[in-house]
């Protein structure tokens, strides 16, 4: 058993880390979250290193890494600034759908330009009925030829206004019994003829990432935009989530080492009653309860990554990472926001959007809840 990185993963992880520093400038940050904005400069800058799309084959602009090496890419990102780090690690959303299940057509096609940096790409799973519950969807492709025609509505779809393709889950056997064993998953691009977007408004938090409602009102694609095996698509979501909540687990820590590093800085310059809040021992009492839970979120997190990677998928597993370091996330900046006090209240001083950032890891890829009934079916089987 072996704790330490790589040389190799330790150079990517200091490559990441002097790339945040150097691009996620504060007052461009802020900029984007009072704007809502993209941050599409520094999204190309990432694409044209090599960070996006890390984990896929070189044939497809990758860098042929696992989920490991993503992991320690995605946590700098977050750990530098939460609201760029997000946006710009999320641009490739569900695009492992295609690279995991996808023709090799489909990978040539649609991959290579999310890692060159000229397209983004989006999974439509949520729908405003159903939320967390994927087992049935509204939206439905009815097979008429050689085309599927797509009906419904997709919400809270992240880069749902921007992507350039979204992988949508849809109800392709209505007869199916469990209803999700009648799914599939179909490729979608953007201004295909019925496909419309609307941005979903004004949101907590992650205000650069785009969040889209998407309609499909007889939208017709052609077969051949069926990803992986049809009445299929309800299991190729369920493995692509294994690995999807680990990236988000890997924003999670390090949005929560994002805001523990400032507050740690600003309690060894900022002076009350006389002293250094740091000399009082309630805040370094609070400062070993923070960088405990970070280390142990660390933990998980590197674990489920370098578990994937070995080609083991553990839905137990991940789902411990990503609702420990979920509210790992939301419960450091808080404290983080405390320590600062009336400061922490304030846009300039970045812990507040920490905070708000936070709060989503513990509802985006499954709510907290969702995660403990998978781990809770996992203990129990089919008691």
């Amino acid at each position: 058993m072996d704790f330490k990185l790589s040389k190799e993963q330790e150079g990517i992880e200091k490559a990441a880390q002097e790339f945040a520093k150097g691009e996620f400038d504060k007052e461009i940050a802020l900029e984007h979250e009072r704007t809502h904005t993209f941050p599409r400069s520094i999204w190309k800058k990432a694409c044209d290193l090599g960070f996006l799309g890390i984990h896929f084959p070189e044939k497809y602009g990758g860098q042929d890494y696992g989920i490991v090496e993503n992991t320690l890419v995605v946590e700098a990102f977050c750990r530098q600034d939460s609201g760029i780090g997000i946006a710009v690690s999320l641009a490739d959303f569900a695009s492992e759908i295609v690279l995991r299940f996808g023709t090799d057509e489909q990978k040539d096609k649609y991959l290579t330009p999310i890692t060159k940096g000229e397209a983004l790409s989006s999974g439509g799973f949520t729908e405003p009925d159903h939320g967390s519950d994927i087992t049935l969807m509204n939206t439905t492709a009815v097979k008429e030829g050689d085309e599927f025609v797509i009906n419904g509505v997709k919400t809270f779809i992240t880069n749902g206004t921007i992507s350039n393709f979204v992988l949508l889950l849809c109800q392709t056997d209505s007869e199916a019994k469990p209803t999700y064993r009648g799914q599939s998953v179909i490729l979608v691009e953007r201004d295909t003829p019925g496909y419309t977007t609307a941005d979903v408004g004004e949101k907590m938090g992650i205000k650069m990432t785009s969040t889209g409602e998407l309609s499909f009102n007889n939208v017709r694609v052609p077969v051949s935009h069926l990803v992986g095996k049809e009445n299929r698509g309800f299991y190729q979501v369920l493995e692509f989530f294994d690995e999807s909540r680990i990236e988000i687990a890997a924003q999670a820590l390090g949005i929560a080492e994002g805001a523990f590093d400032r507050a740690l800085a600003y309690t060894k310059q900022r002076e009350q009653f006389g002293k250094k809040l740091a000399q009082f021992q309630v805040t370094q009492h609070k400062l070993a309860d923070m960088i405990t839970k970070i280390e142990t979120a660390k933990l998980i997190v590197y674990k489920a990554a370098w578990n994937y990677d070995q080609g083991s998928i553990d839905p137990k597993l991940t789902s411990i990472a990503k609702m420990y370091a979920g509210r790992t996330a939301v419960e450091v900046a808080d404290e983080a926001i405390q320590m600062h006090g009336g400061y922490g209240y304030m846009l300039e001083y970045e812990v507040e959007r920490f905070y708000r950032d936070a709060k989503i890891m513990e509802i985006y890829e499954g709510t907290r809840e969702i995660q403990k009934n998978t781990i809770a079916s996992a203990l129990l089987g089919k008691f």
